[in-house]
């Protein structure tokens, strides 16, 4: 049987020019540079891209063209029909102890974390990611809460190769054999920490948020403090709230009523 490409090419072809431009990170790209890249005919790709213009999918400026808005109203269709993302925002609101935090919500997407949803609190740190942000699931706690559901076999196949590894900072497990011993970790306390291995003097907690419906993917909760706050008793206070936040979002009818504190 033949493969969607090969049926569709136009489409096919439509889709790879939006990944490019997705990876030009808002710089500018003509029709010529695409076409370059991707190996195809100038002709045709002019024709994609006026297509994908009509449809507000990307926008020409005096230099090339960018992703278009059209794509954010799409995506936030989308996320109107992930339940846990509209969980998530609510249970931030209102839990006292991190609504003041930075909180996101992730799922598991081969080596990396794609971050659903993102919550920036009102503390003096920057986003330590944004929503469609991909972080290496090795170094991050949402990424390890995750990969602490899968066998240890599976875990060492997806990360055999060094590059999905990578050190971001000089805390950063690079080993397998490092890695292993962090997942290990996760399981026997039933949560994940990430001790500075994305950004120095970040300290990040995650739980498991369990799938609503049985062939759902699970979703990782978790909350970016600075390690110089994390007094006594504060990781437990702070992984309490996470985990009650966790089962609200598992079960959004928890959402209504009850005391949040």
């Amino acid at each position: 049987m033949a493969v969607e490409s090969e049926r569709t090419p136009a489409v096919a072809r439509a889709i790879r020019v939006l990944a490019l431009l997705e990876n030009a990170e808002g710089h500018p790209l003509s029709v010529s540079e695409m076409a370059r890249q991707l190996s195809v005919a100038r002709s045709s790709l002019f024709n994609i891209c006026l297509t994908l213009e009509d449809g507000g999918l990307i926008a020409r400026s005096d230099k090339g063209y960018r992703l278009g808005r059209r794509l954010v109203e799409l995506g936030g269709g989308y996320l109107r029909t992930v339940d846990p993302v509209r969980a998530f925002y609510q249970a931030c609101s209102e839990t006292p102890l991190l609504h003041n935090e930075i909180c996101q919500l992730a799922i598991l997407d081969g080596t990396d974390v794609l971050y659903l949803a993102a919550h920036a609190g009102r503390m003096p740190l920057r986003m330590t990611a944004s929503i469609g942000n991909r972080f290496p699931a090795s170094i991050t706690a949402v990424g390890n809460s995750l990969l602490a559901g899968l066998e240890d076999e599976e875990i060492r196949h997806r990360f055999a190769d060094a590059a999905t590894r990578p050190a971001w900072t000089e805390r950063s497990i690079t080993d397998l054999d490092g890695l292993m011993d962090k997942i290990r970790a996760t399981r026997e306390r039933g949560y994940s920490r990430d001790e500075g291995e994305v950004f120095p003097g970040v300290y990040g907690l995650a739980v498991t948020v369990a799938p609503q419906y049985s062939g759902e993917q699970a979703y990782a909760l978790g909350t970016s403090l600075m390690q110089e706050h994390v007094r006594d008793g504060f990781e437990c206070q702070a992984l309490q709230a996470l985990r009650k936040m966790a089962e609200r979002i598992m079960n959004p009818m928890n959402l209504a009523g009850g005391d949040h504190k």
